[in-house]
């Protein structure tokens, strides 16, 4: 349907790929969004569009990845919409008062959960669960593989770690365990009955103790869906559903799309083939591939004009993702058609390629690039050592990306763990971990405390009858006095709540860990961000399922210079930009990782991956291969002869400046100089050794 007059002059500043995907109709639509082409902009303006156009917004599902992400565009769909009611007015056109802020947005998982505490009781679920992160499912696990005496095993049985890459893969891929230890984790082939052991007793403690993980949240969605009553319910509340990132789903999260608009009516998802980097997750790239044949009458747009990097930068990244057997055609272009060509340098070896990289960041900034505009990117964290060592020397400050978040710190976890459970006194892990926290209890008597509390169906009074250890005894009745406040009927306001579990966890954690004062303030943090949810249990559910992305704890003290380099692996790069981007390793085994090249779709990703590093510069773009390769390993390691990336074949090099990582001096600044030590000399030496 085309736009009225009004709304034909709010989608102006769309060019015309933009444009067609905001103003499409109903049918299934999937917006192949190269790299910086504007897809925020163009979903914002669909939605907004899709509301002008009548659907009511409380009836539109956004899904995306991130809660920022969702958050962002709520806000850009109401500014849309307020400018519409502005322009409208000014016209005295007769129209309702558009908002954007009924839009239901927000992550796969916090969505999941919202509709299984409304449903969940027609399949038999309480809407009292609380959620576990990554390490609360491994703690458990853990737990487990001890019970059932795995973990005492003489041979290797895969860690908690291993046992959940395993067990979530099967769930978010949909393929069986013997599939996924097959392909994904062969060296545990010999353990299959034993995990299909533990996996069973995983899922039976989950039910027992009123928790769910993240693959739980997809999984019972899916079932939701799947059940003819909640289905029905959970389809008629939504007129459209929009996906972000849909490059970045797995199997189940397509299912759960198909369940939700079987039909694809009102179906729109955006991302981009060329950036699938996300496998190790269950990722598939066959889902937007595929998403045509899935979904009849598919209308597919490209978006192709960046507007983030120059056209010497784009003409090499789209030779390089031109590789790929399997994608969508598209060729990114920019009206900013000057511009340096990309850079490849020839480095000695890492040594070399630190000084060099250090010496360009420098040079820009002399030019007037800060710090924070430039980045660093590499396949692995290891890879940027070197340079991290080098940096600090110099005192030159740096921010690296892929560490903790800020909820998986020890002192952060600890305080979650008090109000989890105060929600959910059946949460096992939970209750351990604060029970651990004090003096002189340990294992076996925590294990039994928790036994008690559940015989007593979760009423911490029975905990007042334990008599504590010596070292306890100061602690004690002041922490049953703690949870039975937060879990009784009159429940202070939820900063109140993480004040009092504050100011009783204060002094252990000065007993426990160092950084005691910067680890306090995270806390006090945390407090002051409980304002922003109405209850404890969407407190607990959304930090969980979305934490803040990084905390300045443990940093050391505070700098004064806030400008800083950006150092980051290509995976946490996904998503930014930077003026000046200098790519490390570009040498097969690095890049590609050698443990990801068993077969072509592994080496398709590594591709994709590469692509995403080039893909985020947009003025400068240097791309380093050191030849020589120092191996650590036994003893005094080894060095090896590297080869180029063999993404960067001789037709694409073709595009690239070549020099070396030091450069020589220039011809006028040439000295001659007499040697002290000439070779004759030496030779003369070695002779009167066996004279």
């Amino acid at each position: 349907m085309e736009p009225t007059p009004v709304i034909d002059e709010i989608l102006s500043t769309l060019n015309e790929q933009q444009r067609s995907a905001a103003v499409h109709g109903r049918d299934p639509l999937l917006i192949v969004a190269g790299a910086g082409t504007g897809k925020t902009t163009t979903l914002a303006h669909r939605v907004a569009h899709l509301i002008a156009d009548g659907v009511n917004p409380a009836r539109i599902l956004l899904l995306t990845f991130t809660r920022r992400a969702a958050g962002e565009m709520v806000r850009r769909v109401d500014g849309i919409l307020r400018q519409l009611n502005h322009l409208s007015e000014k016209r005295g056109a007769r129209v309702g008062k558009y908002s954007g802020k009924q839009l239901w947005g927000g992550t796969f998982h916090a969505v999941a959960a919202r509709l299984l505490r409304m449903h969940g009781r027609s399949i038999g679920l309480e809407p009292e669960f609380t959620v576990h992160d990554r390490s609360d499912s491994e703690d458990l696990i853990n737990v487990l593989r001890t019970e059932l005496d795995l973990a005492s095993a003489e041979t290797r049985f895969p860690r908690k770690s291993t046992c959940i890459d395993i067990y979530s893969r099967c769930v978010n891929s949909r393929r069986s365990l013997q599939d996924v230890l097959t392909n994904s984790f062969p060296w545990c082939v010999q353990y299959a009955d034993d995990l299909r052991r533990l996996f069973a007793a995983f899922v039976d403690r989950k039910e027992h103790n009123a928790v769910l993980d993240y693959d739980d949240l997809l999984l019972f969605w899916h079932g939701l869906l799947s059940d003819p009553a909640a289905g029905t319910a959970i389809r008629s509340r939504f007129d459209c559903v929009l996906v972000d990132e849909y490059q970045d789903t797995n199997l189940l999260q397509a299912e759960i799309l198909q369940l939700l608009r079987p039909d694809g009516q009102g179906v729109t998802v955006v991302g981009d083939d060329a950036q699938s980097i996300y496998s190790f997750r269950a990722a598939t790239v066959r889902n937007i591939l595929d998403f045509p044949e899935t979904y009849a009458n598919t209308r597919v747009i490209p978006l192709e004009q960046n507007y983030r990097s120059t056209q010497p930068i784009l003409d090499v990244t789209n030779e390089v993702i031109g590789q790929a057997q399997q994608r969508h055609e598209k060729k990114l272009w920019s009206e900013q058609t000057q511009g340096e060509p990309p850079v490849l340098v020839h480095c000695q070896d890492e040594d070399e390629q630190t000084e060099f990289v250090i010496s360009e960041i420098l040079a820009h900034r002399e030019k007037g690039v800060d710090l924070r505009k430039q980045a660093v990117l590499f396949r692995a964290s290891q890879h940027s050592m070197t340079l991290e060592l080098e940096l600090a020397r110099r005192n030159i400050p740096f921010h690296k990306y892929g560490g903790l978040k800020f909820v998986e710190t020890a002192h952060v976890k600890d305080l979650m763990a008090y109000m989890r459970l105060a929600e959910n006194p059946r949460d096992f892990v939970s209750g351990v971990r604060v029970l651990l926290l004090l003096p002189g209890i340990g294992p076996k008597r925590t294990r039994d405390l928790m036994l008690l509390l559940n015989d007593a169906g979760g009423d911490f009074r029975v905990w007042e009858e334990f008599d504590p250890p010596a070292a306890a005894k100061d602690y004690w009745a002041k922490f049953v006095e703690l949870m039975r406040n937060l879990n009784g009927p009159k429940l202070q306001d939820l900063p109140h709540q993480v004040h009092c579990v504050f100011e009783f966890y204060g002094d252990l954690l000065q007993r426990k860990y160092d950084h005691a004062d910067a680890r306090l303030r995270d806390l006090e943090q945390l407090e002051q961000l409980a304002n922003r949810f109405p209850d404890r249990a969407t407190f607990l559910t959304e930090i969980t399922l979305d934490p803040p992305a990084s905390t300045q704890d443990l940093a050391g003290p505070p700098t004064l210079d806030d400008d800083y380099l950006v150092l980051s692996t290509i995976h946490s790069a996904k998503g930014l930009e930077w003026d000046a981007v200098y790519v490390l390793h570009a040498a097969d085994g690095k890049i590609p990782s050698d443990m990801a090249t068993k077969n072509e779709a592994e080496i398709e990703e590594e591709l994709r991956l590469f692509y995403v590093a080039l893909t985020r510069a947009k003025n400068s773009l240097y791309v380093c291969f050191p030849l020589n390769d120092y191996m650590p390993g036994r003893g005094f390691g080894r060095h090896s002869m590297s080869q180029l990336t063999r993404f960067l074949p001789k037709g694409i090099r073709k595009r690239f400046h070549e020099r070396t990582g030091i450069a020589a001096p220039a011809a006028d600044e040439q000295v001659e100089m007499q040697p002290h030590i000439t070779s004759e000399m030496i030779r003369r030496q070695s002779r009167s050794m066996w004279s």
